[in-house]
């Protein structure tokens, strides 16, 4: 049984890149039809308010993101995280060590963001069966249709990008239809589509791109990255007060 650790009411693997690249190729070899994720200090954030999203990501495979998760195990349990795993890295390394043939559905985004994306991928990749796309924007009666689709194209793999919660709540809801492995991949579509630029080296390695991005988008993020910031930390005080106290 792998190790995890609770922050806050998201339990975490204790993982390193190497193993959890092995995870997700051994559910998809063996068909095993797992969810996986990731968890940075917004997803605790919207954890604490919705307690469906918490639920959902109990049912999943979660691995850490960013610097405020690592301040988290450091706090509350006396030592970071091996390696940050954020998505945006850890999805093209799952897909280059995938086995030819692999069958992907690619899940979420505009549809112009998607056909991006499928050209991109199909030229980084192309010892993978790109097998089916469909973008993000769908209504509640299409979820069961959806799945019915993506069974019916034999995907091994499908990655979900629609933002969080909404992707992990699909996935751990409607996954199971699809026959298929999932990972939520967050904004790894438009990133791969090249609609967003990553954060210099320097500043990936010191788990501090979402400073590059809020300086990108200020307007759209900053109430997530300094409220939100702050919030988290707030919270994970309090649990450590707490865990002294008992």
């Amino acid at each position: 049984m792998s190790l995890v650790r609770q922050i806050g009411p998201v339990r975490v693997r204790v993982q390193t890149c190497k193993g959890a690249i092995a995870e997700v190729l051994h559910s998809v070899k063996e068909g095993s039809a797992e969810v996986f994720g990731f968890c940075n200090a917004h997803t605790v954030n919207l954890a604490l308010s919705c307690p469906q999203f918490a639920e959902a990501l109990g049912q999943m495979i979660i691995f850490n993101d960013g610097l405020g998760v690592d301040i988290a195990g450091r706090l509350l349990y006396s030592q970071g995280f091996p390696e940050n795993l954020n998505g945006t890295d850890l999805t093209p390394a799952i897909l280059s060590q995938l086995a030819p043939g692999t069958r992907i559905f690619l899940l979420g985004s505009t549809a112009e963001v998607l056909a991006d994306a499928l050209r991109s991928l199909s030229a980084l990749f192309p010892h993978l069966n790109l097998c089916g796309s469909l973008h993000g924007f769908f209504q509640e009666d299409q979820n069961q249709p959806i799945a019915d689709q993506i069974r019916k194209s034999a995907a091994d793999l499908v990655l979900v990008g629609m933002g969080q919660p909404r992707q992990e709540l699909w996935a751990v809801r409607h996954g199971v239809s699809t026959g298929a492995t999932l990972l939520c991949i967050g904004a790894y579509l438009d990133f791969a589509a090249g609609r967003f630029s990553r954060a210099p080296a320097i500043l990936r390695k010191l788990r501090l791109e979402w400073l590059f991005r809020l300086a990108l988008e200020p307007r759209r993020l900053w109430r997530r990255y300094l409220v939100g910031n702050l919030t988290f930390l707030w919270h994970i005080i309090l649990l450590r007060c707490r865990n002294l106290i008992d």
